[in-house]
């Protein structure tokens, strides 16, 4: 699988069906809450789902993994990085139901089509572009701050793919939530699904798992809370179930 390296970049097991992901280190690699995001996503049968700024890919191929999909389109406006996550489809040899495009999110529904996705899965960047951003050029930054996109340019472009009925599943910071949901709104979308995700029971949550739906009713359920660890460092039960260890 050599072949498929570049210089600094690894490959690195995701521990399910086979699958691998190649990163650099020096650059913006994986967390939990893209995984968390895919554990999170309830995909049906035949469906045609976009990722939206992709990154290296990792919610794309664990989507292929643990669903039956039947096309999966990530969308990645940085060029090297939507190279990288194209070589991780081809070396993972799925390639038939998983593919990259390098582009603008902004510009997805022109490429992929008005009202053409089942669902839209996003782990946008959380922190606006003023919060604490030391270099607007790095892969970092960009993965991190509104650099390039907004909150606001998720949702639109997510409305606009989104067929009638059709799902978006997010992953972000509880700080934003008011933010999500407003935005939610005004883009036709009613957010049907909340879950917070705390690191220990005592603290409170890092992280917040939402699920809306294009034409819905008025009507949210908040699920329990996800707790990433238990007795200390430890992790919880439904921690290892999902990385699958």
């Amino acid at each position: 699988m050599n072949q498929y390296l570049k210089t600094n970049e690894r490959i690195d097991d995701l521990q399910i069906k086979g699958l691998k992901i190649i990163q650099n280190p020096e650059g913006f690699c994986f967390g939990m809450d893209a995984v968390l995001l895919s554990a999170f996503a309830k995909i049906e049968k035949g469906s045609t789902i976009s990722d939206l700024g992709c990154g290296t890919g990792i919610i794309s191929i664990l989507l292929a993994g643990k669903t039956e999909a039947e096309s999966i389109i990530g969308i990645e406006i940085q060029e090297k990085i939507a190279e990288m996550a194209q070589r991780s489809v081809e070396m993972n040899q799925i390639g038939d139901r998983v593919k990259i495009i390098n582009a603008d999110l902004k510009n997805a529904p022109e490429i992929l089509g008005l009202s053409s996705m089942d669902a839209v899965v996003t782990n946008p960047p959380y922190r606006t572009k003023d919060c604490g951003m030391e270099n607007p050029d790095d892969t970092k930054a960009i993965s991190r701050h509104e650099i390039l996109c907004t909150l606001e340019d998720v949702m639109i472009a997510s409305k606009k793919l989104l067929k009638p009925g059709g799902k978006m599943f997010m992953v972000h910071r509880p700080d934003r939530l008011v933010d999500i949901i407003c935005l939610l709104r005004q883009n036709s979308m009613e957010p049907k699904r909340l879950r917070f995700v705390h690191s220990k029971t005592e603290t409170a949550p890092k992280m917040i798992l939402i699920e809306a739906l294009r034409g819905g009713g008025k009507h949210l359920k908040v699920e329990k809370p996800l707790y990433i660890y238990e007795e200390g460092t430890r992790y919880s039960q439904e921690i290892l179930d999902i990385y699958q260890l």
